[in-house]
């Protein structure tokens, strides 16, 4: 497992990214309570939990639910278990012995598109404040005239009358 994790690391070190190793699928699971990730990378054959069921358990968090997930496997010809990572909410497999390339380029589409979300959602959050902001100086001024007008009016009941010139 460390040789493994550490290759995995050496390939996508020039990444530029922060890379958090899990030594298994329970670590794993404690890592994402802490973070976001871009992308989860899972070994099907793992200690104690495996790939699968670790990936079942991130679907079920609502926080961790749509993180793309690609399974590291050494089988190639296991059909069904290839099907069965697809339908646990795996976007790929890559099978060992890992090309690097193919990897480092598999990652850095989902660390894109995790760039990008996050960039939208913080686009978002200063148009909700911007619109915020200005709600709130709008009704300001709503609250500033209502309560001039209440000002006058009651200055208006107690001032002169118009025709008399005598105060009511």
């Amino acid at each position: 497992v460390a040789r493994n994790l550490l290759a995995l690391e050496s390939i996508l070190a020039d990444l530029d990214q922060n890379l958090v190793r899990a030594n298994s699928g329970e670590q794993a699971l404690k890592c994402l309570l802490n973070q976001e990730f871009a992308v989860i990378l899972l070994d099907v054959q793992m200690p104690g939990m495996d790939g699968f069921e670790t990936a079942e358990l991130i679907r079920q968090r609502d926080e961790s639910r749509h993180t793309p997930i690609i399974f590291i496997t050494a089988t190639t010809d296991d059909e069904s278990a290839v099907l069965h990572g697809y339908s646990l909410g795996a976007v790929d497999f890559v099978f060992k012995p890992i090309v690097p390339e193919v990897l480092k380029a598999k990652v850095n589409v989902f660390v894109d598109l995790f760039m990008l979300r996050v960039s939208e959602r913080q686009r978002l959050e200063e148009a909700r404040n911007r619109d915020r902001e200005q709600y709130e100086r709008e009704l300001g001024m709503i609250e500033r005239v209502s309560s001039a007008r209440q000002t006058s009016v009651t200055a208006g009941m107690f001032g002169q009358h118009p025709l008399s010139g005598k105060l009511s």
